[in-house]
């Protein structure tokens, strides 16, 4: 009796969930990693799931599966994650984007179509002298009309702590005429946020540059994104051994408490949004209460705190006064 590929794959969830990882996650992994083992898209592997793999498959994939079931993350064994319907390159340096992150990509367009809205409202008002293109936008000058769609049509936005650049890139291609910087400390990681920009067509409009937070970031900006650094310290070495030993701890660690980088991001983020500009912040679970408490000490008004999947609270939404 011939093996088929959809008996290799359940049998390599068997595998992985004896190896402590989660029952639905490795249904999902072993389809994965055969499927990468094979570098077939989903419609191939399906129409051939019931036949004899290739030869050469048994190899690849025992030896990617095995890895595996030692705990390396699916995103260092493909060198691949998928964000808000795109494939970005991961690997050690970055932290792997999440599905929860989505929801700052959602919450920014949700925003800047407030600022359209209002702009729309106002036809009458030059409002680029609250919301101005960035420098070096190459646009019309009548971009800086609320007719010709102003700061929604043509913002600057900033992605702090930019990683993989998901979060830039993203917000890239949901506007297109929009200017985005992505800062980092990591040269490393800079290297690969650019890639991704490249891979998906804009590059020239995203630009990544070496700093803390906001150092040396001019605005006005129209929108500032972030996935900060926001685990306890003390917690790291609690999280699952995909994580704690294999993602960069600098985009993990968030101090004593996970909020130090937060603080510092609400004290930074004022004097660089434009009035009325949005501030998109991730944040961890059981840190809503902290996140309360720093925004009544905050110039920024606390827009919304909004939920996950898991009725968790995870993002803060915050507006710049001036609307």
């Amino acid at each position: 009796m011939t093996t088929s590929l959809r008996d290799l794959v359940l049998a390599a969830r068997a595998r992985l969930v004896a190896a402590g990882i989660e029952v639905n996650e490795a249904a999902m992994d072993a389809p994965l990693l055969a499927r990468h083992a094979l570098g077939w898209d989903l419609a191939r592997f399906i129409a051939h799931g019931t036949e004899t793999p290739p030869e050469g498959f048994l190899s690849a994939f025992e030896s990617i599966l095995a890895r595996r079931e030692r705990r390396e993350p699916m995103s260092s064994i493909t060198g691949l994650r998928e964000f808000w319907g795109l494939e970005f390159e991961v690997g050690p340096d970055v932290l792997a984007p999440r599905p929860e992150t989505e929801i700052v990509v959602q919450e920014a367009i949700a925003c800047l179509a407030v600022v359209q809205q209002n702009a729309e409202a106002r036809p009458d008002t030059a409002v680029g002298q609250d919301f101005p293109p960035p420098p070096g936008y190459g646009g019309p000058a009548v971009a800086l009309t609320a007719e010709a769609g102003g700061p929604a049509r043509h913002p600057l936005i900033i992605d702090v702590g930019t990683g993989s650049g998901c979060l830039a890139v993203s917000l890239a291609r949901e506007f297109p005429g929009g200017r985005v910087i992505g800062t980092d400390v990591s040269l490393e990681a800079l290297a690969i946020a650019a890639r991704n920009a490249r891979r998906h067509g804009v590059g020239a409009r995203v630009e990544f540059t070496r700093t803390s937070l906001l150092d040396g970031v001019s605005g006005p900006a129209t929108l500032i994104v972030s996935n900060p650094p926001y685990v306890p310290a003390g917690d790291i070495e609690r999280l699952p051994p995909e994580v704690r030993e294999w993602e960069p701890r600098q985009a993990l660690d968030g101090g004593p408490d996970g909020l130090d980088v937060v603080r510092a991001l609400l004290a930074s983020a004022p004097g660089v949004l434009a009035p009325g500009g949005w501030l998109i912040m991730e944040f961890g679970c059981g840190q809503h209460a902290g996140i309360q408490k720093l925004m009544r000490d905050s110039p920024l008004e606390l827009v919304r705190i909004v939920k996950d999947l898991q009725q968790i609270p995870r993002t803060l939404v915050a507006r710049a006064p001036g609307h």
